[in-house]
């Protein structure tokens, strides 16, 4: 593997890896064999990123983010500090389901807040934003700015975040 990225001396990085180029990995994170991490990404402290993840160019992944199989983001995505990402509908300790995996997709610039939950199998649209601690259980439109438990629109923003009138 190529050097051509910054990871600090606490960080576990599997082989099997695709680093970008200018990418930095933080103290304690753990990226697992077959993850693909693209350019100029900042994975922050104490990540997880599981195998066969793949993060676009300029992904920001904030603090204690877990990042479970079945999750690809695009270029540009915000993912604020302690968002989960889950990939089984009906998880049990004790019932193998890794062939149930579903996938769920970030488009391109959308941002999820703080201790957000994604539940598996949803898209989150081109720029849209999930408010801080919001659950996501269904797809989200490009634009929309959702919030609560279970996530509800509440209105649109712009491609820079800010909200528009109605």
């Amino acid at each position: 593997m190529d050097k051509n990225f910054f990871a600090h001396e606490s960080a576990v990085i599997d082989g099997g890896c695709e680093i970008g180029e200018g990418t930095k990995i933080w103290h304690f994170s753990h990226l697992m064999t077959g993850c693909r991490i693209g350019k100029n990404c900042n994975i922050g402290q104490n990540v997880v990123i599981s195998p066969e993840v793949v993060l676009g160019d300029g992904v920001k992944v904030q603090n204690n983010v877990s990042l479970y199989t079945g999750v690809t983001c695009e270029d540009d995505v915000f993912l604020g500090p302690g968002c989960v990402f889950t990939n089984v509908v009906n998880p049990r300790s004790f019932i193998s389901r890794k062939d149930e995996f579903r996938p769920t997709k970030v488009c391109r610039g959308a941002s999820i807040g703080a201790n957000a939950t994604i539940v598996c199998g949803c898209v989150i649209g081109e720029y849209a934003m999930i408010g801080a601690g919001a659950v996501v259980t269904k797809d989200v439109p490009p634009y929309a700015l959702v919030v609560g438990n279970p996530a509800r629109p509440i209105g649109t923003v712009d491609k820079e975040g800010n909200r528009l009138p109605e």
